[in-house]
C-alpha cells in the first residue's frame, strides 16, 4: 500500500519542506489555484507527476484528496538526542512532548500541528499501543510532520528517566494534579499527555516530577487529548514568554 499525503495544503507543505516525494498524482482537468503552484514546484524539484481520472484518485485514497496526492517515502523517526541538539542550536531550553497510548491518528495529527506552532523541539511516542506516523496523521497535521521530529521508543518510563538525568523536568497531565497556571514550567520541560481514555499509566506517572491539570468549570470532567495537550503546551509557551 502506498504512503500518500492527500490535499493541496499537505502536498504543498511536503514540497516546501524538501520531503522525499516519489510521485504526485493529479486529477485530469483544468489546473487552477494552488494546484498551479504545486505543479510548478514539482517541476522545479524534478518530482514526477501523473495525471489520473478522479475515479482513479478515489481508488488510491477514498477520502477528501482535493484532486491531488503525493506518494512519499516512508517517514523516518528521529532520535531524542537530535531533538536536544536542535534546542541547543536554537539557544532554547528543551521543550519535548511525550504521548502515551494515543491511538487516534486524528488526535496525533492535531497534537503535532499544535506542537509545531508552539515551538516544541520533538514528540516522543511508544512503539506499542499507539498510532504511528502515517498519511492520515500527516494530513491532519497540515504540514507539521515535515518539520517536527518524532521519536518512537520501546519504553516511555526509561526515556523519561533518561531525560530527567539530562536536566529536564517531567510534567504529567493528570486530573489530580496542580492547576496548570499555578505550576512553574519555565525550565527544560518534558510534558507527558496520556491516551484518550486511560490517561498516563501508573509507572509513567510515578516517574513525573510534577503532575498538572486543567481545572474544569462545566459538567464534563475531561477534554479530548489533542485539546488538553494544546492548552498545556501553550500555557508553557505563555510562562516562558512571561519570564
Amino acid at each position: 500500500m502506498k504512503d500518500l499525503i492527500p490535499g493541496r495544503n499537505g502536498v504543498a507543505e511536503a514540497l516546501r519542506s524538501g520531503r522525499e516525494i516519489v510521485k504526485i498524482y493529479v486529477a485530469e482537468g483544468r489546473v487552477e489555484g494552488s494546484l498551479k503552484g504545486i505543479l510548478a514546484r514539482a517541476k522545479e524539484q524534478n518530482v514526477p507527476v501523473r495525471r489520473l481520472k478522479r475515479s482513479a484518485l478515489d481508488d488510491l485514497y477514498p477520502g477528501n484528496h482535493q484532486g491531488v496526492l503525493a506518494e512519499i517515502a516512508a517517514y523516518e523517526y528521529a532520535d531524542i538526542d537530535d531533538m536536544l541538539a536542535a534546542a541547543a542550536e536554537r539557544g532554547e531550553p528543551p521543550f519535548l512532548l511525550m504521548l502515551s497510548e494515543i491511538e487516534s491518528p486524528h488526535n496525533l495529527g492535531a497534537i503535532m500541528r499544535t506542537a509545531e506552532t508552539a515551538g516544541v523541539h520533538g514528540v516522543i511516542i511508544p512503539k506499542d499501543n499507539s498510532v504511528g506516523l502515517n498519511a492520515t496523521v500527516a494530513k491532519i497535521a497540515c504540514g507539521a510532520a515535515e518539520y517536527l521530529p518524532v521519536a518512537r521508543v520501546t519504553n516511555l518510563v526509561r526515556a523519561a528517566k533518561e531525560l530527567q538525568e539530562k536536566g529536564l523536568w517531567v510534567y504529567g497531565a493528570d486530573m489530580d494534579g496542580t492547576p496548570l497556571w499555578e505550576q512553574d514550567m519555565t525550565g527544560p520541560v518534558l510534558l507527558i499527555v496520556g491516551g484518550e481514555d486511560r490517561g498516563i499509566p501508573r509507572l509513567l506517572k510515578e516517574q513525573c516530577d510534577f503532575t498538572v491539570t486543567i481545572p474544569m468549570r462545566g459538567h464534563i470532567s475531561s477534554l479530548n487529548a489533542s485539546v488538553a495537550a494544546g492548552i498545556m503546551m501553550y500555557e508553557i509557551v505563555h510562562q516562558k514568554g512571561r519570564k
